[in-house]
């Protein structure tokens, strides 16, 4: 079996140094570009690289603030400087096209990148995407300008606790495991990242209208959980109506984190549906 050459590494985009890992081999192969969702990290596709690495050179992007990348208050943490970052960072690396990966948050992200540079990204996976989600209220935005609110939020999500927020996102509770709740926990325990999720509240400026998902006409695959209690299944077979050129698959007794509850499903999908001609 051809030898990987894999490495993490950062790149300055947009003020903040973004941490992000490549697995690669010597001969050219696709480029799949992974992009987890809130409150996550490139660590939830920790099951699914090693299942794709043989087919593609794999990018897994940490975006700001989470993960191993800077945590900074002066980033503007939309979703459209968030798929900037994806852009100019596979441009950085000077890939001329790739296939998108999209988990939660992150597929918003990657529809966004999608609809911006449909030259750079030839095909999208949607995996338990977040969509039509409106901006946040007026009341929270405003909250979020007093000073040492980031405190509130880092009281709320210590209070949740990582097993509870686990709990929400896992349909197989046998599951979680020291090294799950030891992966999503980590990046929480600078609390940098508390002073840029407060930023990020002023900053969100919703999903996609379904006008503009219309407008997306690259190839989507949807993959979802028939339990996802945080973005229902009916979100995603929304999107599969309202995106032109898309196709949608749900797991039986799956929640949110699909590459966590089923990596070899997902990875026999995305592969069949990338490698596809």
């Amino acid at each position: 079996m051809e030898k990987s050459h894999n490495f993490c590494s950062t790149m300055n985009i947009l003020g903040v140094n973004v941490h992000y890992e490549v697995y690669e081999k010597k001969t050219p192969k696709p480029t799949l570009v992974l992009i987890h969702g809130f409150l996550s990290s490139s660590f939830c596709y920790r099951k699914i690289i090693p299942l794709l690495e043989n087919d593609f050179n794999i990018i897994a992007i940490d975006l700001p603030p989470f993960g191993k990348t800077e945590k900074s208050t002066k980033f503007i943490h939309s979703y459209k400087n968030m798929a900037k970052v994806v852009i100019e960072l596979i441009e950085g690396l000077q890939i001329k096209r790739a296939y998108l990966v999209g988990h939660s948050m992150g597929g918003q992200v990657s529809l966004i990148a999608a609809k911006e540079r449909p030259d750079l990204f030839e095909r999208v996976v949607l995996l338990c995407s977040s969509g039509y989600m409106k901006r946040l209220s007026p009341s929270l935005k405003i909250g979020s300008y007093v000073p040492y609110f980031y405190l509130v939020i880092k009281h709320w999500l210590v209070k949740q606790g990582i097993v509870k927020n686990l709990h929400n996102v896992v349909h197989d509770l046998s599951l979680i495991d020291q090294e799950m709740m030891d992966g999503y926990e980590e990046p929480f325990y600078d609390d940098r990242i508390f002073m840029a999720l407060n930023k990020m509240i002023r900053d969100h400026e919703g999903d996609l209208s379904p006008e503009d998902i219309k407008l997306i006409e690259q190839p989507s695959l949807l993959i979802w959980g028939n339990e996802d209690k945080v973005v229902p299944i009916q979100i995603g077979e929304r999107l599969n109506k309202d995106l032109p050129n898309s196709s949608f698959f749900s797991f039986k007794n799956t929640g949110h984190l699909v590459p966590e509850e089923r990596p070899e499903q997902v990875s026999e999908k995305i592969l069949d549906f990338c490698l596809a001609n």
